[in-house]
């Protein structure tokens, strides 16, 4: 494989630049702190009679993270060795939304559908979309596959999987 950029890359927009991302991710890390912080002194981040309240560890965890991340934000945004190359570009975010948009749907269809109809689904569109699979085949390894879970969840462990709000499968009578 080669490591030159396709054609389609060279010419391809820049979403982000990597001093952008550690900057979102600095913040995130310090909004982060920021609530460990809150929580902890909310517990008893201070020393009591019998040792250290029950936040008190925390509360200096919380403290460490927000420090850290006001110095990677200071490094990102003014430091001399600041990185603005490309993070992330339109071809490459298309890419990773193929995958994420997908997941984040099949998470909220479990809701509904349960884990079996849900990841039947899931297996089979990943197959056909970005396999480049038939349906036909997709249909069929998706079913055995999750034929196979059932059997062994359901019957053999007798460890019932979430079934969803909808109970698609409860002609099964499982």
């Amino acid at each position: 494989m080669s490591d030159q950029p396709s054609a389609d890359q060279e010419s391809s927009p820049v979403v982000a630049r990597i001093s952008s991302a550690d900057s979102v991710v600095a913040l995130l890390l310090f909004v982060f702190g920021t609530v460990i912080v809150y929580e902890a002194r909310r517990l008893g981040a201070g020393w009591t009679t019998d040792g250290p309240g029950a936040g008190y560890f925390p509360f200096y965890i919380g403290l460490i993270l927000c420090v850290s991340s006001l110095g990677i934000f200071y490094q990102t945004r003014w430091g001399k060795l600041r990185d603005d190359g490309t993070f992330v570009d339109r071809v490459q975010l298309g890419r990773v939304l193929s995958v994420l948009v997908p997941a984040a749907v099949y998470v909220l269809a479990v809701n509904f559908l349960g884990l079996y109809v849900a990841s039947a689904i899931y297996i089979a569109s990943f197959m056909v979309v970005l396999g480049k699979y038939s349906p036909a085949k997709s249909v069929a390894v998706s079913a055995a596959v999750i034929a196979s879970f059932f059997v062994m969840f359901e019957v053999w462990f007798k460890v019932p999987l979430f079934k969803g709000t909808l109970e698609p499968l409860s002609f099964l009578g499982y």
